[in-house]
């Protein structure tokens, strides 16, 4: 109920909502109404919901991901990586970057950036407090931009090693070289030692073949790109890989006393930055 009231807090009365349609399923929404989360709207369950029916997988694909998301943080405070910056973060819900980070180090520093209103405007008032959080609202492709944003370069330290995240985000990418250049130029402008987290969606796991991913990007209002495995690893531009390189997310370095399923039709890795 709180959460729930959280949004519609974020949404009524917030001028710069005024022109959002949310009438219109939105990916973030989306992807928290399969976390089991209740900030969304009745039109992101319903299309949440015509997509479980066709992949029931979905759900358990999202929880993976996001068991990916703790696995990775916390392989990167172990490493002495205590700055995120986290490119199409959505809403940050229970278990996200922040949470899990602050939790090994109280002083770690996220820096979430989306371009989604509804999810930044609600994303304002769940960091609200948090001196070490921030939300910028931009649009990830421009890379200038996003790097000179106060809520960017006013909090992370570009002289220190950056965890760079794009999680559930590259797949609304066409699979074109602008994709693969955009990935390049991040690449680029971070200090060396930093790394890069990376998921995606893919019709190489047998539980999704290409015809279910493309019933699934059809019902989003953001098309997806499933991206096979060469594809995939070719997002990184040859950065070397952390162990165990390219897998599904679930192979990914799994907690011992944590089930996780059998298929997430997501890939995961993380590129290493020199």
């Amino acid at each position: 109920m709180g959460t729930k009231m959280a949004l519609d807090d974020a949404v009524n009365g917030n001028a710069d909502l005024d022109d959002v349609d949310i009438s219109r399923p939105s990916a973030a929404r989306v992807y928290d109404f399969w976390l089991g989360g209740a900030n969304n709207f009745a039109v992101d369950r319903e299309i949440g919901q015509k997509i479980v029916d066709a992949v029931p997988e979905v759900p358990a694909a999202a929880r993976a991901n996001r068991s990916f998301l703790r696995r990775a943080v916390q392989w990167c405070l172990a490493h002495g990586i205590d700055q995120f910056l986290d490119l199409g973060s959505g809403i940050p819900t229970v278990g996200n970057v922040h949470e899990v980070a602050q939790q090994g180090n109280p002083h770690a520093r996220i820096a979430y950036v989306d371009n989604e209103p509804v999810a930044v405007a609600h994303s304002k008032n769940l960091l609200r407090g948090n001196p070490y959080a921030s939300i910028t609202h931009a649009d990830l492709r421009d890379v200038d931009a996003v790097l000179t944003a106060d809520g960017v370069a006013g909090l992370l330290d570009f002289d220190r090693p950056i965890a760079l995240l794009t999680l559930m985000v590259l797949q609304y990418f066409p699979d074109d070289e602008e994709t693969t250049e955009l990935v390049r130029r991040y690449h680029e402008k971070l200090p060396s030692g930093s790394v890069h987290l990376v998921s995606h969606v893919t019709a190489d796991d047998p539980v999704v073949d290409g015809g279910t991913a493309a019933r699934m990007s059809q019902a989003m209002a953001t098309p997806t790109y499933a991206r096979d495995h060469d594809a995939f690893e070719a997002l990184l531009g040859g950065a070397p890989l952390v162990e165990p390189g390219v897998v599904f997310a679930q192979e990914w370095n799994p907690d011992q006393n944590n089930s996780e399923p059998e298929n997430s039709c997501v890939y995961v890795a993380i590129a290493r930055i020199d």
